[in-house]
């Protein structure tokens, strides 16, 4: 196994990289603070809540009845051409038929050095089937062992071999800075995935940290079934009542002893009405859920703010409000980058106008369940049979199908 580069490895000293815990900094509540030891969010969430509110856009049709209102409101939306070769054709683009969208949340950190590797801490699929009317969501586990082509961004090449998923992104941009290695990441990323599985993307998105808190500021805060009691690693009290770090993190990124004096929040089972913080908060949490699942519940808890989030926005009444919704669109515009694939943003939104919360239906790789091995002393996850199924049903618009085969498979929200 070709396993990287002194880069990777710098990177898994930083706790964020492509091997060990996701890199951020805890939510700080209102008032509160935290102690100096920051980490960023968690950017499949920002993703979840950015592309669930332009999906959340198709039922304005009814409101508003026109596509200018749509290209006026995702005008501040900043458009890339991110899948490159891995992409359609876009001379011959249509909105027509199966769509199969790649979104991808990294860690952009605040004063990150521009020669440290850029990673993607999130990796689903959103598929369309062509009836336009419901949406599947995979989550593609980050750990998960696959073969990525070898790849030239101009400036370095990789050779091609074996590593972890989300190490595509960071060997695509390797040796570039900003918007440059994002957009080599993300092609790479996108063609590693088309190898493995032949699916070919219409679109994509990337998020990033900037804007994440002020969107669910907007919306409100969200509702949500904690279906497992999750402890947090970032968020507690001291003593005193003020809000600090309840655990040390080791420099490779596991969790380490508890901070004294701190006691750490705890979310039990049962409906919660999160503000903003908290539902961030335990969005992001995989280390010390009650039923030890790790990533596979935290993709699962992230699914289920992503239907959250959607019920929110038709029971708020952000599509009827003119005003909030524009706050909530230029939020969002702010904190991703688009490749529409050739297709305006507004022709995609008005095209999925059928599509509902109730509609977006959320599958488990894996069935949710581990499937490790050990390689080179560093612990993969690899993709099961079945999960090669599913993902060659997206390709070939069968999910239907392989859900009526593997019914368990759906994430209950």
């Amino acid at each position: 196994m070709q396993y990287a580069s002194s880069a990777v490895a710098d990177a898994r000293r930083e706790g964020g990289g492509l091997y060990g815990h996701p890199a951020g900094s805890p939510p700080v509540p209102p008032g509160g603070k935290t102690t100096k030891r920051k980490r960023r969010d968690p950017l499949w969430a920002r993703l979840m809540v950015i592309f669930g509110a332009l999906l959340m856009l198709t039922s304005g049709v009814a409101i508003f009845g026109s596509k200018l209102i749509f290209a006026e409101a995702t005008k501040s939306v900043a458009r890339q051409n991110l899948l490159g070769s891995a992409g359609q054709n876009r001379a011959h683009v249509s909105i027509n038929g199966a769509k199969n969208i790649l979104l991808v949340g990294i860690d952009a950190r605040t004063g990150q050095n521009p020669a440290d590797l850029v990673r993607s801490d999130s990796i689903m699929i959103l598929h369309i089937p062509a009836g336009h009317d419901r949406g599947y969501l995979v989550s593609l586990p980050r750990d998960s062992l696959v073969p990525i082509p070898a790849y030239s961004n101009g400036k370095v090449k990789y050779p091609g071999g074996k590593d972890k998923i989300n190490a595509a992104f960071a060997f695509g941009g390797q040796g570039l800075t900003g918007n440059d290695a994002r957009s080599h990441g993300f092609e790479l990323l996108a063609k590693t995935i088309q190898n493995l599985t032949g699916i070919t993307f219409d679109a994509g998105a990337i998020v990033d940290f900037q804007g994440f808190q002020q969107v669910v500021e907007v919306l409100g805060g969200v509702s949500m079934y904690v279906d497992e009691t999750t402890t947090s690693i970032h968020l507690g009290t001291d003593k005193n009542g003020k809000y600090a770090a309840p655990f040390k993190i080791n420099s490779d990124g596991t969790v380490g002893s508890r901070i004294a004096g701190v006691t750490p929040k705890v979310y039990s089972v049962g409906m919660h009405d999160f503000a903003p913080y908290e539902a961030l908060d335990y969005v992001r949490q995989r280390d010390l859920l009650a039923n030890g699942d790790f990533d596979y519940g935290r993709q699962r808890h992230q699914q289920q703010f992503l239907k959250a989030i959607f019920k929110k926005i038709f029971s708020s009444g952000t599509l009827t409000d003119p005003t909030k919704l524009s706050k909530v669109l230029d939020v969002v515009g702010k904190a991703m980058t688009v490749d529409d694939g050739g297709v305006p943003l507004e022709d995609w939104i008005f095209a999925m106008k059928g599509i509902s919360p109730n509609d977006l239906i959320t599958i488990k790789t894996n069935d949710g369940q581990f499937n490790s091995e050990k390689v080179n002393g560093v612990d993969v996850e690899i993709l099961s049979d079945t999960s090669m199924q599913l993902l060659h049903s997206v390709q070939s618009d069968s999910v239907d199908s392989f859900i009526s085969a593997h019914p368990d498979w759906v994430s209950q929200s």
